[in-house]
């Protein structure tokens, strides 16, 4: 496979580029053609701890690239905190802040005529951005992560996590904890940089990363404040200056079986929601033609939960890591996956798995076989019914199973903060289904997570005895009964706008079923009186993204 950078290196007319490039230290040696030129995407901040440690990662990948012989040249790029944006204006932009990422990855990759890329990221829009960009580029590329950070101290009965601080607070509007118990959270539920200790969407992407062959075997979910993540950072360096040389593209690897390994491993694992939002846009970059939503359908019938971590157990993500992680997942999955795909090691699959060294031993309370499962389902659904004639996802692996099947009244508002000042004002009550509407790609804009208002119910005891619905998406880590990711969405005229209070709601996640229980008559003379509400979207780049972006069942890409 020749090189990219002949274009800008090894030609005649060279010099030129050269030249600049030697402004920059670079030398002769670094410079001369057949030394594959390797981009490190970098979106290392102070902004984001789970990538905090990118500046120290991105110097090991450097390392090793070096080590090869190849020569590395790095770029920055956004990322933005789902935790710092969460509960206010912040959080629109954090879902289009994906497109973002990939389309600035595939500028820089492109004019500069790039042979192979490691991609360091940690986090929820950025993981998916970064396969985004290497499906659409199909040049070599590693996604590496950073590592998700150590678990807190101890608070309601498991170690804590950021979440932790915003179920204290429904604890303490509850009277059930003082307010000395919760401000010392603060201090001690974070102890330090990574991606959250939770399986949230972070993570999940980065497990997803790993089970579809794009990140080295073991390299999800090594912690941040663990050497090894720094080893398998050199690794990575090394691994993508043999995939240049071999000529191993990342259509080779994202095919349509590796996107199937990956929603397998999902259900195995409980993961987040949001993997059912970024997997199809990370097809539709490959251009696999399969629709991702029937997949997730019909592999959660047949593919069990063998994994159990926080927040569907106890067990954070070090331990996760410990008991073997998604190498070990993997391999008790066995002849449920293909195991003939090629990964960016160079193997297939098989050869990872066959290979690989645990260095911990086997934990059976965190990781069982799938003879004897958590669950004989996948531990994310997707539900169909009048409310989401387009499809809705829910996660009953972090539904207690008495909730799985839930009938109750409607409470409506038109936004987040609407339902989350409801919550905390005791207006919710036994019963309840909350009916959080017109926060979808569209309407937020920007599909807002609705993870405060499920962490509120948790806090004020309602987690087991009230619902909640969106076309607005959820944090990986909420647990409760909920459904989000609403097809069509309210701002579209999807059911959910011609919902009213005290409406019944069925939700049924064993059975995939969410149900209005309103008349076809009726619903249709709702919909003859219907008025969107008209939102006023400041001037920029959310204007533009309310007008191109297509529906969750599609991913939420750009549709231009």
């Amino acid at each position: 496979m020749e090189n990219r950078s002949k274009a800008i290196l090894g030609m005649e007319d060279s010099a030129f580029a050269r030249s600049l490039f030697k402004s920059m230290g670079y030398t002769d040696s670094e410079l001369k053609e057949g030394k594959p030129l390797i981009g490190i995407a970098n979106t290392w901040n102070t902004l984001v701890p789970g990538h905090y440690n990118l500046d120290k990662v991105a110097e090991y990948v450097k390392n090793g690239i070096y080590a090869a012989g190849g020569t590395a040249v790095e770029f920055g790029t956004i990322a933005a905190c789902d935790g710092v944006a969460q509960g206010h204006e912040g959080m629109h932009y954090i879902l289009p802040s994906r497109e973002i990422i990939c389309d600035s990855v595939e500028i820089m990759a492109q004019a500069h005529r790039l042979d192979g890329l490691v991609l360091l990221a940690s986090c929820d829009k950025i993981v998916p951005a970064m396969l985004m960009a290497a499906a659409r580029l199909d040049i070599p590329c590693i996604v590496c992560v950073g590592g998700p950070m150590l678990g807190g101290i101890e608070f309601d009965g498991r170690k804590s996590d950021l979440t932790s601080i915003s179920e204290a607070l429904g604890m303490l509007k509850a009277g059930k904890i003082t307010e000395c118990e919760y401000n010392s959270l603060e201090n001690t539920a974070c102890p330090g940089c990574g991606s959250c200790s939770f399986l949230g969407t972070a993570n999940t992407m980065c497990c997803v990363s790993e089970a579809l062959g794009m990140t080295l075997p073991g390299g999800a979910l090594i912690p941040a404040a663990y050497a090894g993540r720094l080893r398998h950072s050199f690794e990575s360096g090394r691994a993508i200056v043999e995939l240049c040389k071999k000529g191993i593209t990342a259509r080779q690897i994202l095919t349509k079986e590796a996107i199937r390994n990956a929603i397998k491993v999902t259900m195995a694992i409980c993961g987040s929601t949001n993997a059912v939002l970024h997997l199809p846009a990370i097809a539709n970059e490959a251009e696999l033609d399969m629709n991702v939503l029937e997949e997730f359908e019909a592999l959660t019938k047949t593919t069990p939960q063998i994994a159990k971590v926080n927040p569907a157990a106890k067990p954070e993500m070090e331990a996760f890591y410990r008991a073997g992680g998604i190498p070990r997942v993997m391999q008790h999955l066995g002849g449920l996956l293909d195991t003939s795909v090629m990964t960016v090691s160079g193997k297939t699959l098989a050869e990872n798995l066959a290979g690989y060294v645990y260095e911990y031993p086997e934990d059976p309370t965190i990781i069982k076989t799938v003879e004897e499962p958590f669950s004989k389902t996948g531990g994310v659904a997707v539900l169909h019914g009048n409310l989401c004639p387009r499809t809705a996802v829910s996660k009953p692996g972090a539904i207690d199973p008495s909730m799985h099947r839930f009938v109750g009244k409607a409470k409506c508002y038109n936004s987040e903060e609407e339902a989350e000042e409801a919550i905390l004002g005791g207006k919710i009550q036994a019963g309840d289904v909350v009916v959080i509407r017109y926060e979808g790609p569209k309407g937020g804009p920007g599909m807002r997570e609705m993870f405060k208002a499920m962490k509120y119910m948790y806090g004020v005891g309602l987690s087991k005895s009230a619902a909640l619905i969106t076309d607005g998406r959820f944090s990986g880590t909420n647990n409760g009964c909920f459904v989000g990711h609403i097809s069509p969405e309210a701002a579209e005229g999807g059911p959910l706008a011609i919902v009213h209070d005290g409406d019944e709601i069925l939700i049924d996640v064993d059975e995939g079923v969410l149900e209005l229980h309103v008349s076809d008559e009726e619903i249709a003379e709702r919909y003859k009186t219907l008025e969107l509400p008209k939102k006023n979207i400041p001037n920029g780049y959310l204007r533009l993204y309310a007008k191109v972006a297509a529906s969750a069942d599609e991913g939420a890409i750009i549709k231009a």
